[in-house]
């Protein structure tokens, strides 16, 4: 082998042994510190290459560095040489290469990493893992929102990685996981030991509208409203305070949701086991209205005794107003029990009972034919409504208000809303809620005289007064009892049938029609009494069939009749 060739040899080995041995750029490579000057480290990577180190990247969050000379460290090598010809390397991102190999593994095991808080950023921290930066949500920090993170910051705590990128540089951890594990951990050791009845001690630390939730060492518990008293409770706060300590029993507890049920009132007596004696039916008294509805009021008798005056039962004469409008919330009634049910645990009350039936009053003061006064409330078809005293109506049929046989329309002509009526009560019926007038029998008080109608019978003809002229006919008067003859009462002749040929102050004969003396009325009739003197002509000369004419007759009875 010639020289030439041995030195080529040596020459490729050589450099095939640099090759190896030198570390490739982008890799952890050991190192020694070998001094400490101007805030760097000097490190000896070996293969005669040293390479310089801020001092701050040897220290972790809030803490001073820890390196000394002779100290062994890894660092990233980023290039075997720069322009001073040193190597370029890194211990921030050494520990970071180094950090997310493990950090990898523990993701995949779903294990716990430790980590520390150092910066606030948007939406959350960052988190030192080691060596690799976190992001740590705010809604992750804990299991309720934190106002202050400050006693957070730098201490070294669990974390659960939820998810990783590391090609990406993204590492996303929570907090609140392993709080949450660790919570459920306790509270499942503490509902074992809870058994329903057991009476404990709680904090109040939140209130809701429709209850409030109680610590009782570790574990919630909520009470709802309904069970906090027996009485009627609108708001927990009523009754209840954040903070607060306060006994209660388990009522419920369900081991697979780990939620507890818990009640107040269970620890105190059930008044409603006393409803029955303290209050019977038909028993008056004193109760605070709780609560309004549509279709009644709530009163409240006792503290957890509650009944409902449904609106049928509130007003004599109210029928159809909201509750609203005649009880108002916090107010003290006096009441009447009416029903009760213990098995549904509900009251049946009333409050008219206890103000009197004005229809009964009504019958007391004012009886069958006593005058009355009031206004006109409404009119209809039928008749007129009048206000009485004690919030009641009358009613005065339309063949009450005078004595002409009318259409409604006229009889009721004159009438208006408001206008004062005075009439005379006819009729009085307490359980059907009616009352019933007459006007014109204020002007028939003769017919209670028993000498005005004595004798007095269908078809007797009787000498009356005229009083008034109308279109429909005229006003007559007999021994004081006014009555009214229609037009077409007047004659039997039609041509006659005018009311005009009367005048005021004439007498004329009619014939009684009708007496009535329940509906105080006395029908008369002109033409009745023509027909039946012509009736009576026929009878006394003989009939038509003699040959004579009807005038004949009537002529020769009208010449005998002036004879005589």
């Amino acid at each position: 082998m010639s020289a030439n060739t041995s030195l080529e040899e040596f020459e490729a080995l050589l450099n095939e042994s640099f090759e190896n041995d030198t570390p490739a750029e982008g890799s952890v490579v050991k190192g020694r510190v070998i001094g400490i000057e101007a805030g760097q480290a000097i490190i000896d990577v070996g293969y005669k290459m040293e390479g310089r180190v801020d001092l701050k990247e040897f220290s972790g969050p809030d803490q001073p560095p820890e390196i000394e000379e002779g100290d062994s460290v890894e660092v990233y090598l980023e290039r075997v040489e720069n322009a001073c010809g040193e190597a370029v390397v890194s211990r921030d991102k050494a520990r970071r290469e180094a950090a997310w190999d493990r950090l990898e593994k523990a993701y995949e095991k779903e294990e716990r990493v430790e980590g520390a808080l150092f910066g606030r950023v948007k939406g959350g921290f960052t988190v030192d893992l080691g060596g690799a930066v976190a992001f740590l949500p705010g809604s992750q920090v804990d299991v309720r929102p934190v106002r202050d993170a400050g006693p957070l910051m730098g201490m070294a705590q669990p974390f659960q990685i939820l998810k990783m990128d590391r090609r990406r540089g993204n590492i996303v951890v929570s907090r609140r996981a392993i709080l949450e594990e660790s919570r459920a951990e306790q509270r499942a050791e503490i509902v074992g030991r809870l058994t329903e009845g057991d009476v404990v001690d709680g904090v109040v630390k939140n209130i809701t509208d429709y209850g409030a939730f109680v610590d009782l060492g570790g574990v919630d518990g909520l009470l709802h409203v309904t069970d906090m008293a027996w009485r009627r409770v609108n708001h927990p706060s009523e009754i209840l305070s954040v903070g607060e300590t306060i006994k209660v029993q388990v009522i419920r507890i369900n081991r697979e949701t780990h939620r507890i049920s818990l009640g107040m009132k269970q620890l105190q007596d059930d008044p409603w086991n006393a409803v029955e004696a303290d209050y019977p039916p038909e028993s008056i008294h004193k109760g605070r209205v709780t609560n309004i509805t549509d279709y009644g009021a709530f009163v409240e008798l006792a503290p957890g005794v509650e009944g409902l005056v449904h609106v049928s039962e509130m007003s004599w004469t109210k029928k159809n107003v909201h509750p609203g409008k005649i009880v108002s919330t916090s107010q003290e009634v006096d009441v009447m029990v009416l029903e009760i049910d213990t098995a549904k645990r509900r009251v049946s009350l009333g409050l008219k009972q206890t103000q009197g039936n004005p229809w009964e009053k009504f019958e007391t003061v004012s009886p069958v034919g006593t005058k009355v006064e009031g206004r006109v409330r409404n009119i209809t078809e039928f008749g007129l409504f009048i206000g009485l005293e004690g919030g009641i109506d009358g009613m005065v049929h339309l063949s009450d208000i005078d004595d002409r046989e009318r259409p409604g329309e006229e009889a009721l002509q004159g009438y208006r809303k408001g206008d004062s009526v005075k009439a005379v009560v006819t009729g009085i019926d307490t359980e059907k809620e009616r009352i019933s007038l007459s006007i014109k029998a204020l002007n028939d008080n003769r017919f209670t005289d028993a000498t005005a109608t004595a004798g007095l019978k269908r078809g007797n003809v009787v000498t009356v007064d005229v009083t008034g002229i109308e279109d429909g006919g005229i006003e007559v008067e007999y021994n004081g009892i006014k009555s009214f003859i229609r037009r077409s009462d007047l004659s039997r002749d039609r041509a006659e049938q005018r009311p005009e040929r009367f005048s005021v102050g004439d007498k004329v004969d009619a014939c009684v029609t009708g007496l009535n003396t329940k509906t105080r009325r006395l029908g008369l009739s002109i033409k009745a009494r023509e027909i039946a003197d012509e009736k009576d002509v026929v009878e006394q000369y003989g009939s038509s069939d003699s040959g004579a004419s009807l005038g004949d007759i009537l002529g020769a009875a009208l010449k005998n009749q002036g004879d005589e």
